[in-house]
């Protein structure tokens, strides 16, 4: 590995291997951590890479051991990068104090407001440092390349996605925050890492996105939400974003899914329907 890779732990699975490393981020100046599913494909070449965004609270652990991805990922021959959600550890005023700011809620956005501004830079760390890392020291195919998430990193998905078209030929989310200036969290996250000017705020907002510019090649956006979400009225929104694709002439599959909540038992449950979608696209051609 690397001099600028620690390898924390690594794992057989499915033919291939998970591992998780820790790296000095020069975009966030602070130790970053993310794991990696490699498929056993990538023995034979440069793969795919489908890189998942986690929510509020979680690391770069948490899908790689609840998300039931790697068995999916290993059929159609998809390399998995799990970023963390945050910068940790920094002794910041207020970084562990709530579990919707600072430490596990990054929100992919880069602040603006001190003392976050020199560290919690998650949306130049997903969207740059950290595809140019793993395509440096991993056998990951350049430029191919999909992305998707859970709620915050749902939002994180959809919103990397509309603003960066051309990184991202794929893009799907369970639950997401589709509307964050519109609810607790996101106007919380937002205020406290980008201040009070709401009109930047929506460049952070998949809604006011995609009613200014839908994907350019009309690929579908894959949305699953539970009917059971227990945080769906108040912080999810998804007929609101709903609506915006169908204005922006956006295609989107939104599927309701009957007596689901917010958790991984509802991730894991249609993960494979969330691999097939990106596999179709990053394997083809």
């Amino acid at each position: 590995m690397p001099e600028n890779l620690t390898t924390l732990q690594e794992h057989a699975c499915f033919g291939g291997t998970v591992a998780a490393y820790t790296h000095h981020s020069e975009a966030c100046d602070a130790e970053m951590r993310f794991a990696v599913f490699t498929p056993p494909q990538a023995a034979e070449g440069r793969v795919p890479v489908l890189y998942y965004l986690a929510g509020l609270t979680s690391t770069e652990e948490t899908f790689m051991t609840k998300g039931g991805a790697q068995r999916y990922a290993a059929e159609h021959g998809l390399m998995l990068v799990a970023p963390d959600t945050s910068p940790r550890g920094l002794g910041l005023p207020g970084e562990d104090d709530d579990y919707d700011f600072g430490s596990g809620a990054g929100f992919y956005i880069d602040a603006t407001v001190e003392p976050w501004a020199k560290h919690y830079r998650m949306h130049t760390y997903v969207t740059r440092e950290l595809p140019a890392l793993i395509e440096a020291n991993f056998p990951a195919r350049p430029g191919v390349r999909g992305i998707f998430g859970h709620s915050m990193g749902g939002h994180g998905a959809l919103t990397l996605a509309l603003k960066d078209p051309d990184l991202y030929r794929s893009v799907s989310a369970f639950a997401p925050i589709s509307a964050p200036t519109r609810v607790p969290w996101g106007k919380k996250a937002f205020s406290g890492y980008l201040g009070p000017d709401e009109e930047v705020w929506r460049e952070h907002d998949a809604t006011e996105l995609m009613l200014r510019r839908p994907f350019p090649d009309g690929c579908t956006i894959l949305v699953d939400q539970g009917d059971a979400d227990e945080f769906l009225e108040e912080q999810l929104s998804p007929g609101v974003f709903e609506d915006a694709c169908r204005e922006a002439g956006q295609p989107l599959t939104l599927r309701w899914r009957e007596g689901y909540d917010h958790g991984y038992y509802f991730i894991s449950t249609f993960m494979e329907d969330h691999i097939r979608h990106h596999a179709a696209v990053l394997n083809a051609g």
